[in-house]
């Protein structure tokens, strides 16, 4: 058998990288779709979203791995947040709205509600395959219901951005027994771990349009820098609006 010709061999080398190219679209558009409800691909030009307060609280993990609460963090974690959320607004390409802090007292409930369907996504949606639920078919099925048209009612916006965050630091006695131990042959995780989801909802049929989570073992929201870097990190494949 003859060896392939130099014009066989560049078709082919074309074919492999239209392939590659094919295959890299098909796998980032399949790693999108699992962020968007069926038939939710983008927003509308001129939608309106309320921002719901964030819901933070950040932890000292103590010697032992007892997560303690920190509330000078907590609080220093909001300001930084919230500074990032209103400069990322303008790059959404959406009109956006924030709660009064009236409205945020009176719908807080809900932000609690989507803290509980958000853990439902996160398991059963991008958990484990043992935790997938039949009934969902592997689509984003989830909604916070009927409450959420209250929102609406009151700003006027047809959508709204949730988000809460967990963030767990090591404190300097962790860090100590991690490595005490390590010299000695055993291992411990430090403890430090940043959690965290966002939802954006319909606000006419509370279904969830789109959703992301964060479970990592770096980034932080005690710098305003590091803030915007999770803020980044939550909203990565935020829907753009057409």
């Amino acid at each position: 058998m003859r060896p392939a010709g130099p014009l066989m061999r560049h078709g082919a080398l074309v074919l492999s990288a239209l392939f590659v190219v094919f295959l890299s679209t098909a796998l980032a558009h399949a790693a999108d779709s699992r962020n968007l409800a069926p038939g939710f691909e983008f927003l509308p030009k001129n939608a309106k979203i309320v921002v719901m307060p964030t819901d933070i609280e950040l932890f000292s993990v103590s010697a032992g791995g007892i997560a303690e609460p920190k509330a000078d963090w907590t609080d220093a974690a909001n300001r930084y947040f919230k500074a990032a959320l209103s400069k990322k607004k303008t790059g959404l390409g959406v009109d956006s709205v924030d709660l009064s802090e009236k409205d945020a007292d009176d719908l807080a409930e809900i932000n609690t509600l989507h803290a509980a369907i958000a853990r439902s996504i996160q398991a059963h949606h991008f958990g484990p395959g043992i935790l997938r639920l039949p009934t969902k078919d592997g689509k984003l099925d989830w909604s916070l219901g009927d409450p959420v048209r209250e929102i609406g009612q009151r700003t006027g916006a047809q959508y709204a951005l949730f988000s809460w965050i967990r963030d767990s630091y090591a404190s300097p006695e962790r860090i100590a027994a991690t490595i005490a131990l390590a010299f000695i042959g055993i291992g411990i995780a430090p403890g430090g771990m940043q959690q965290g989801y966002a939802s954006l909802v319909d606000l006419s049929t509370g279904r969830v349009v789109w959703f992301n989570h964060l479970m990592r073992g770096y980034g932080g929201l005690r710098e305003p820098e590091k803030a915007a870097e999770t803020l980044d990190a939550l909203l990565t494949n935020f829907p753009t609006a057409k």
